[in-house]
């Protein structure tokens, strides 16, 4: 919660981060270096987690959530990592949330022929639901 945001491709100051995502060129869990950009990334949810049936490509937000998601939920709800309902909700929120995302990320068409994934809304639809209406009388987008 008191973390500090930087955005950042300079190698100088992402080797001081503790944690780096979507930039760098490397994914080592480790290390917390979260990027899929190397042309050597081939990461699914189910060579991560083989328990998992997806094979969708991971995105840098698909490995963020493959690594902590579980522990995130179990913190919010207040239930076991490896308890039932986290496990259900985690399987829930990447079939229909997270792997949309990391297929849009990585350019892979939903379909040819059969779907691969289901499209529930697109980002560029929950960035538009951020934003003002035309006519709100406060378009201040920051102001809540």
């Amino acid at each position: 919660q008191d973390a500090e945001i930087l955005r950042t491709r300079d190698p100088q100051l992402l080797a001081q981060c503790d944690v780096v995502v979507d930039v760098g060129g490397e994914y080592d869990p480790k290390r917390h270096r979260y990027d899929h950009h190397q042309r050597s990334f081939s990461e699914s949810m189910r060579s991560l987690r083989p328990n998992k049936p997806w094979t969708t490509k991971l995105s840098s937000a698909g490995l963020v959530y493959c690594h902590f998601g579980s522990q995130i939920l179990a913190g919010l709800l207040g239930q076991p990592e490896d308890g039932p309902v986290v496990t259900v909700l985690y399987d829930k929120l990447y079939e229909n949330f997270v792997e949309e995302i990391d297929a849009i990320d990585n350019g892979i068409a939903q379909a040819e022929g059969e779907p691969r994934y289901a499209v529930t809304t697109t980002l560029s639809a929950r960035v538009a639901h951020l934003n003002p209406r035309w006519n709100d009388p406060q378009p201040d987008p920051e102001v809540g």
